[in-house]
């Protein structure tokens, strides 16, 4: 008897609506650039975190952080941005660039800013002539990759990292409140990517005292075993109204640095889900589009237009057609149909497209 209340539940499309879970997926196989060996920052993703805010005279700006992360090494690299638009994201790209060598492919979410930056790149490339020089230079350009619209754990590998420094560097530099400028501020940067790529990249053996020294980022990247050292000397708490700022940026890397070891290092810990495959999403299902802005009973339904199936053959990324009904100025009810992207993670499954052809049929 309970199996077939049971049975009727979940075939209820109002239960659904109420009810039902997320879709979900088991998790995709590493792709191919973060297995094969390649050089430092060749293969890697980005992100913008922040804000923090900076001195100057009796002005007060916002400053971001902008964070690079290499698939194969696992190193970071942070460039500060004067601000979220596209021109000073394309400025701090080629300062990491210029740094840290050619880079094949960058991987990021569709912010405002990243695809303005992809927009100026392409219509830079058809600027060139079609000559066989051109089409070589195009084609070892870097390449933009795009994560599906409201999938932040789809940036795992960066967004790990951003928590891993933003986490740490806020309370570091809420003590130096009103004090900080944009050379103390970069400066400060760069030491917190020199602190956290000296992290050993596997714990399993840190605390044998026969195993060999781990393995940090940074001896991937700079091919040195020595860390770089400090300044020599102390840099108390006192420094931080002191009118040298060189000593206030060594007092706030200690902070970080201290703060670090305390709450990052030690709760490192192995987190594995999403194992098991699931129903992939097929073209006319019905769903419901998740939206954390609003509650559950105003989502809106939509209708699987599009799939887009990875190496494995499993769906984890869908476009729906979402229709938007509004009224005219004479009071008429105008109905428009919207085609969005988004991850498997972000729809309630209500109707499977089989069912939903078979009730349209009946009706």
């Amino acid at each position: 008897m309970s199996r077939a209340v049971s049975s009727f539940i979940r075939q209820c499309v109002i239960c659904r609506r109420l009810r039902r879970l997320p879709e979900g997926q088991r998790m995709s196989d590493l792709p191919e650039e973060r297995m094969e060996p390649s050089p430092p920052f060749t293969y890697c993703g980005m992100d913008c975190f922040g804000p923090f805010v900076t001195t100057e005279g009796r002005k007060q700006h916002k400053r971001y952080g902008l964070l690079f992360t290499c698939f194969c090494s696992r190193a970071i690299h942070l460039e500060m941005l004067e601000d979220m638009s596209t021109d000073a994201l394309i400025n701090s790209l080629r300062c990491f660039i210029s740094i840290r060598g050619a880079v094949r492919q960058i991987r990021c979410d569709q912010g405002t800013n990243f695809i303005g930056a992809k927009n100026e790149f392409k219509a830079a490339q058809q600027e060139l002539c079609a000559d066989r020089l051109s089409l070589f230079l195009s084609q070892k350009q870097c390449d933009f990759v795009m994560n599906a619209p409201h999938s932040s754990h789809a940036g795992g590998v960066w967004e790990r990292q951003i928590k891993t420094v933003r986490s740490v560097l806020n309370s570091t530099l809420s003590v130096a409140h009103n004090r900080l400028s944009d050379s103390v501020l970069r400066t400060v940067l760069y030491e917190v990517m020199a602190i956290v790529n000296s992290r050993p990249l596997t714990v399993d053996t840190l605390f044998s005292p026969d195993s060999l020294e781990p393995l940090t980022p940074n001896h991937l990247i700079q091919m040195k075993t020595t860390p770089a050292l400090p300044p020599p000397g102390t840099f108390p708490r006192e420094d931080l109204y002191g009118a040298k700022r060189w000593r206030q940026v060594q007092h706030l890397a200690e902070q970080f640095w201290s703060r670090w070891k305390q709450e990052y290092l030690h709760s490192i810990m192995a987190r594995q889900k999403w194992h098991a495959p699931k129903r992939s999403l097929q073209v006319g299902d019905v769903v419901m589009d998740i939206d954390e802005s609003s509650p559950r009973g105003e989502w809106k339904l939509a209708r699987v237009v599009e799939t887009v199936e990875g190496k494995d053959g499993l769906v984890r990324r869908v476009k729906i057609s979402v229709g938007d009904k509004r009224l005219n100025k004479h009071g008429e009810r105008l109905s428009k149909l919207s085609i969005l992207e988004r991850p498997v993670q972000k729809l309630v499954l209500l109707l499977e497209a089989s069912k939903s052809s078979t009730g349209n049929d009946e009706s």
